[in-house]
C-alpha cells in the first residue's frame, strides 16, 4: 500500500525518487512543498474544530 501510494505520489509530480546502492530515498518536489501550507491549516481547522465534526452520519 505504501509503495503504491508513493508511486502515484511521485507520477503526479510531488515527490521524487532517489535510489543509492543499498537504499531509496523521497523528498518533495517544488510543487509538493506548495502544498505543506494548505495541509497545514487542514490540520490546524481538524485539531480546532474536530469536535463538531459528526462522524457517525
Amino acid at each position: 500500500m505504501l509503495t503504491e501510494t508513493v508511486r502515484r505520489l511521485a507520477g503526479a509530480g510531488l515527490v521524487v525518487r532517489n535510489a543509492f546502492p543499498g537504499r531509496v530515498e523521497y523528498e518533495l518536489t517544488d510543487l509538493g512543498r506548495s502544498l505543506l501550507g494548505p495541509i497545514d491549516a487542514l490540520g490546524r481547522w481538524a485539531h480546532d474544530r474536530g469536535d463538531e465534526v459528526r462522524l457517525d452520519g
